[in-house]
């Protein structure tokens, strides 16, 4: 593989996106109708039921939104409420372990970074690809970029 024409790609768990991001909208529909259709509720009351949905919405796409991007500069990880840009030199090892919820980072500073974008929950097989992905363009800059 190029390391060209490879870069940049993004990982991210599709299957569990859809499925949170699709619960997102039904819990949403769901509570707004209901907000609607009883007819004993104040407008305040409505308006109190429609919120909750929107937060429960909120909720679940902060969840969706995981991710990492690969690029010629190194690896951005977002993970539910962080983001972190790592140059390839600071990835010594990219771990998907039987077992794990998702990929770790071993990092050159001897702290491990958790990588949400790749989880084998739904997808396993999906997740063990992505996880190898990464790992080969992560050694291949790291022999790349050595002096």
């Amino acid at each position: 593989m190029s390391d060209q024409s490879a870069l940049p790609v993004t990982f991210r768990p599709g299957r569990t996106r859809a499925v949170l991001l699709t619960g997102g909208v039904a819990i949403f529909v769901v509570i707004t109708t209901v907000a609607l259709l009883l007819e004993q509720l104040s407008p305040g009351e409505r308006l109190s039921f429609v919120f909750t949905g929107a937060v429960l919405f909120g909720v679940l796409a902060t969840l969706a939104r995981v991710k990492v991007v690969a690029d010629e500069t190194g690896v951005t990880v977002v993970n539910i409420v962080s983001r972190r840009h790592l140059e390839w030199a600071e990835i010594l090892h990219v771990n998907l372990r039987p077992g794990d919820p998702w990929v770790f980072l071993d990092l050159s500073d001897g702290t491990s970074l958790p990588v949400l974008g790749i989880q084998p929950g739904i997808a396993k097989e999906r997740a063990i690809a992505d996880a190898r992905t990464l790992r080969a363009l992560a050694e291949a800059h790291a022999t790349r970029d050595l002096p």
